[in-house]
């Protein structure tokens, strides 16, 4: 048996067929270092890159101690965004699939608080939340945490660099202090220091090398001239042609901007910022997680929660002025033990943000010349799949094999022409190949998934 097994911990069997089942076969070091402690129950404070296994890592420990008779919150974990906490929460889910009676909800700002508080009145085990809407519940007296047992701060460097400090410290006042609080932070600015001393009793410090190797994430460089970052983005996407890639800029404007560029060039693209409305910025995030939009075009803050196992290329349109979101921006991509590509477009303005990253890194930089690109005449790069929206989720137990069921039953589908099915509280989400959907709304308007009519469109 190797060391770095799952079945090496003391933990139930439930959840090493759930390990086994979504195909988590040996610990990632995050894992690995900071799973013993959890277990043990201990503090801990934890540094580690993004995409290294870390929610992974609580979730496992949380949900080791959870008791399923008990419908009160007994674990707590805050994200910095909706965005990751759903993530976070989807996580959790797959890891409690053999575990009867597991319930985890989701507290988020930017949807009505009516069905969370009726979420929480039928009794959760484990909340996943953004600061802001946790505080409120419990203001409100919807939410307790007086028997928590587990405490999660997730990215905690990104809260509060948000501005959640003061948040999160009114919120833990009304934990007990029993409570085991595990910090998950890529950074450990003094604040992140000074929050640990506070908040924690005695932590077992893991630190997990945050930089990406370089044999995994290829890194290149172009210097352009000065208004040439468009014309050398269709470039690069021509002589790369990467099947998908997220596009960082700075400002919601350049998004919308950069976005309408690549569709004028037949590059299929979503932007995604803090302005879309949240119905909009979850359903490019699905869009683009289930390959039926190859390319998003996003600021960091939208981007954050962004998990793609198999991310091709990243670039950055615009450097980032601070190296640390640097190497978050490109730790998207070679993930899962797959080779990455990030690719930066440098105007002679940000000559001086290569050397802060060069500084940070510890390592130079590789630059090459962008008229080298082999470039095609005609390149498109389009999704060969299209998102179904259903109007029904999970409130209505409708599960994926429920879809899936309907589509290659009576729908007459082969299950190689369905792509990824995401199921949410009151919607589903379906790819499907392109030349079927005509058919495949036809069917819905006609026949029934789990034994009713329900409503479908394509998301376009």
């Amino acid at each position: 048996m190797s060391a770095s097994a799952f079945s090496t911990l003391p933990i139930n069997k439930s959840q090493l067929e759930a390990l086994a089942s979504i195909g988590y076969d040996s610990m990632t070091p995050i894992q690995a270092e900071s799973l013993p402690a959890l277990l043990a129950g201990k503090d801990v404070v934890a540094q580690a890159k993004t995409g290294s296994g870390k929610t992974a890592a609580f979730g496992i420990a949380l949900l080791n101690d959870i008791n399923p008779r008990f419908f009160g919150v007994q674990a707590l974990v805050m994200c910095p965004t909706r965005e990751l906490a759903e993530q976070t929460t989807q996580e959790i889910r797959k890891l409690a699939r053999f575990m009867p009676n597991i319930k985890v909800t989701t507290l988020c700002g930017g949807k009505p608080m009516g069905p969370q508080i009726a979420s929480l009145e039928h009794g959760s085990h484990v909340v996943v939340g953004t600061p802001g809407r946790i505080q409120d519940l419990i203001k409100k007296g919807r939410l307790s945490i007086d028997q928590l047992k587990t405490l999660i701060l997730d990215e905690a460097d990104r809260m509060l660099d948000m501005g959640f400090s003061e948040v999160i410290r009114e919120i833990i006042s009304y934990s007990p202090n029993t409570r085991q609080t595990g910090l998950f932070s890529a950074t450990f600015p003094d604040a992140i220091q000074q929050m640990s001393a506070d908040i924690q009793t005695n932590p077992v410090s893991i630190k997990v090398a945050s930089e990406h190797k370089q044999d995994i994430i290829k890194q290149v460089f172009f210097e352009i001239e000065k208004n040439q970052r468009d014309e050398s983005l269709l470039a690069i996407f021509s002589h790369y042609q990467p099947a998908n890639a997220v596009v960082f800029c700075h400002t919601k404007k350049q998004c919308d901007e950069v976005a309408a560029w690549l569709n004028s060039h037949q590059i299929q693209a979503l932007s995604i910022h803090g302005d879309l409305d949240q119905r909009d910025r979850d359903q490019a995030l699905i869009r683009f997680a289930n390959q039926s939009c190859p390319v998003l075009v996003a600021t960091d803050v939208a981007a954050r929660g962004l998990d793609i196992a198999a991310l091709e290329l990243v670039v950055n349109y615009e450097l980032p002025r601070d190296p640390e979101v640097y190497v978050h921006r490109i730790g998207r991509t070679g993930r899962a033990g797959e080779k990455g590509l990030a690719v930066n477009i440098v105007p002679p303005a940000d000559l001086h943000r290569v050397l802060a990253i060069e500084e940070y890194l510890s390592q130079s930089t590789h630059y090459e010349n962008i008229k080298s690109l082999s470039t095609q005449a005609g390149y498109r790069l389009k999704a060969a799949m299209t998102t179904i929206q259903l109007d029904s989720g999970r409130k209505d137990k409708l599960r994926p094999g429920d879809i899936l069921g309907a589509l290659t039953g009576d729908g007459g589908l082969e299950g190689k022409q369905i792509g990824k099915i995401t199921i949410t509280d009151l919607s589903s989400y379906v790819a499907i190949e392109n030349d079927l959907v005509r058919g495949v709304l036809g069917y819905l308007s006609e026949g029934k998934v789990k034994g009713r009519k329900i409503r479908a469109r394509r998301l376009s």
